[in-house]
């Protein structure tokens, strides 16, 4: 069973990083366009000038070796593209060397790449290429930094099999640094999200949301929906004008099911078509194999599952995006003013208010808590030790809420004092 889940994590990560490379290679096309086409017909010209030039002054017919180092050039350099259209970072290494591979055997470089060599254009083109791929690099990184960087946390001779000492049915704590998983306990079972779907739903907010004091009306029939379906509401009123930003906190520091529809509305239009975020990016993870989401809020439904290492992905994923890991880390909040409520709605996120006085070892800075029935107590968090070494902790299936969170500060304390 081992075996099969790890080859089938594999292969989802496989695919995944196929994905950011074909994202990669049209930005480094995108970026090549803006950067080198413009000074392609300048450096075409001064090209074509200076091999006129040499050739004039040369006694001898340029050979059929030095011909094939101008059209090299011309091709690399004055065209500004490569075989297969592509913009990698190997253009830069063509245009510095297209005629160095010709020089002769007694290591001098043809006449004419020594005047190229001289001229701004060949200068600028190198600087542009430079440039580009400086760009790409840092995008690569702003790009995991906003949580789209696939995660792979893998098992280790050391990781512990946690026993009955972690009261949580499910659980699994990673090394965020290493990937690694340091403990476990049945941690790729299927199990009921519950409220922690809600950490999903607000990555997929975020990264389609534009501006946090958009407004949403909310409706009579959202409301409904929550009371039906006995949901935990923020407390916004029909008609009620709710900015983005207070539907963001209220969906995570007071679980609100209201916040959480109306955001799926507010986005996609509906709960059903945002569904369809939720799992494309479940499947942009890696995870479509073992998790698939039916709902935003959380609420127990058959086709509603995930393990607590999905869970684990889906938390690193959230806290490496930079507005999410504000409304994670948020211990309290309170909405804007409305003419429902003049005072605003003052908030909490009572598992960070319960932790924070807890000796960890640290700090646990995120959190997002769950309950329904078919789960029981269950949490997943982000913290970070006295050495700044961060970690992700899952429980599922603690009989309350205090008994989840003393298998979190249990986790934290334990592997803390390792480092």
């Amino acid at each position: 069973m081992e075996t099969n889940f790890d080859e089938d994590a594999a292969r989802r990560k496989r695919w995944a990083q196929r994905k950011i490379e074909m994202r990669q290679r049209k930005r480094r096309q995108e970026l090549f366009r803006k950067l080198a086409v413009p000074g392609l017909a300048v450096s075409a010209v001064l090209i074509i000038a200076i091999v006129i030039a040499v050739k004039s002054g040369q006694k001898e017919t340029v050979s059929n070796k030095e011909a094939d180092t101008v059209k090299t050039q011309e091709t690399v350099i004055g065209d500004g593209s490569v075989e297969d259209g592509s913009a990698q970072k190997t253009d830069i290494n063509d245009v510095k060397t297209a005629a160095e591979a010709e020089a002769d055997s007694s290591g001098n470089e043809p006449e004419e790449f020594a005047a190229l060599k001289q001229t701004g254009a060949y200068l600028d083109q190198i600087a542009a290429l430079e440039q580009a791929n400086e760009m790409l690099e840092k995008e690569a990184e702003d790009t995991a930094a906003d949580g789209t960087a696939v995660y792979h946390f893998n098992t280790t001779e050391d990781t512990i099999s946690l026993g009955e000492n972690v009261v949580s049915s499910n659980a699994i704590f990673v090394d965020l640094a290493s990937q690694t998983v340091l403990a476990r306990k049945d941690e790729t079972s299927r199990i009921v999200p519950a409220s922690m779907t809600k950490v999903l739903t607000l990555l997929v907010a975020v990264e389609h949301i534009d501006d946090l004091d958009d407004t949403f009306v909310m409706t009579r029939e959202i409301l409904d929906y929550c009371y039906i379906n006995d949901c935990v509401v923020v407390g916004f009123e029909e008609e009620e004008s709710v900015t983005v930003k207070d539907m963001l906190y209220g969906m995570v520091l007071h679980s609100g099911a209201d916040a959480a529809i109306g955001l799926a509305e507010f986005i996609a239009g509906s709960q059903e078509e945002f569904m369809k975020l939720m799992n494309a990016k479940l499947e942009e993870l890696g995870l479509s194999d073992s998790a698939h989401f039916t709902n935003c809020t959380g609420i127990y439904e058959e086709g509603h599952y995930c393990s607590a290492y999905d869970m684990a992905v889906i938390m690193a994923a959230a806290v490496k995006n930079k507005t999410c890991r504000e409304v994670l880390s948020a211990h309290t909040y309170t909405t804007a003013v409305t003419a429902q409520h003049p005072e605003g709605i003052t908030i909490s996120n009572w598992f960070l208010r319960r932790i924070e006085d807890k000796d960890t070892g640290g700090e646990v800075i995120c959190a997002k808590t769950g309950y329904v029935l078919q789960s029981g107590n269950c949490a997943v968090s982000f913290g970070m030790d006295k050495k700044g070494r961060e970690y992700i902790c899952v429980t599922v299936n603690a009989y309350n809420k205090w008994k989840c969170t003393e298998d979190h500060v249990r986790l934290y304390k334990q592997f803390s004092q390792k480092v």
